[in-house]
């Protein structure tokens, strides 16, 4: 399991930064105003939470990184991950529970030209929640579970990055390489240097049989 903490901590975050980003594009809220005749306006998640599109693309590079990072990087982004989870979490909750009316103030104002939190209040007659606070509520959860995953776990990942470290000898590489199990992220790594992760590592002449 140890050897897999990394590759499963960076799917569960990148995976939640993606959600995040659909999430921001989908309609939220729905406002029923009541000015003369009724009608809706699709209130998405950008507008009733500003900060989630731009907190979903920090998930994401948090996520590439923690491929490649080292221990101590892999602390302070997995306390950042779990700051950012807590921050989703709120946000999200609040228009799933509450449906506040300055969540869908702005798109009001910009399909009526009213401003002001009370003026827009006055012109609606009610506000529907769609699933998607809910979804979004939830994935932050699973990020804040990553995010402790990855504080737990961070010491014993299989070091990464072997490409740029400079201050490890080829055959200290070779003896870490064939001492460890793969998992994906490190094949990947081992490919896109063109080399052959099935390939059996080097035997260091000391191991050599004598003759």
């Amino acid at each position: 399991m140890r050897a897999r903490a990394r590759l499963l901590a960076v799917l569960v975050v990148v995976a939640v930064g993606a959600i995040g980003v659909i999430s921001s594009t989908q309609t939220w809220l729905v406002a029923v105003l009541d000015e003369g005749s009724r009608h809706e306006i699709a209130v998405a998640g950008s507008a009733a939470v500003p900060v989630l599109a731009p907190l979903s693309l920090a998930v994401l590079a948090l996520g590439a990184a923690l491929s490649i990072v080292g221990v101590i990087l892999r602390f302070a982004f997995g306390a950042l991950t779990v700051v950012i989870a807590g921050i989703m979490g709120l946000l999200s909750a609040q228009v799933a529970f509450g449906a506040p009316v300055s969540a869908v103030a702005a798109t009001v104002t910009t399909s009526t030209g009213i401003t002001g939190v009370d003026a827009v209040a006055s012109l609606i007659a009610t506000i529907s929640t769609t699933p998607w606070p809910a979804v979004t509520m939830v994935a932050a959860v699973i990020l804040l579970a990553a995010g402790v995953f990855t504080l737990a776990t961070a010491r014993s990942w299989r070091g990464s990055g072997r490409k740029y470290r400079s201050d490890a000898s080829p055959s200290a590489a070779a003896q870490a390489q064939a001492s460890r199990p793969f998992d994906a992220v490190d094949s990947w790594d081992d490919l896109s240097r063109g080399t052959d992760p099935t390939d059996d590592p080097p035997v260091s002449p000391s191991a050599e049989p004598a003759r």
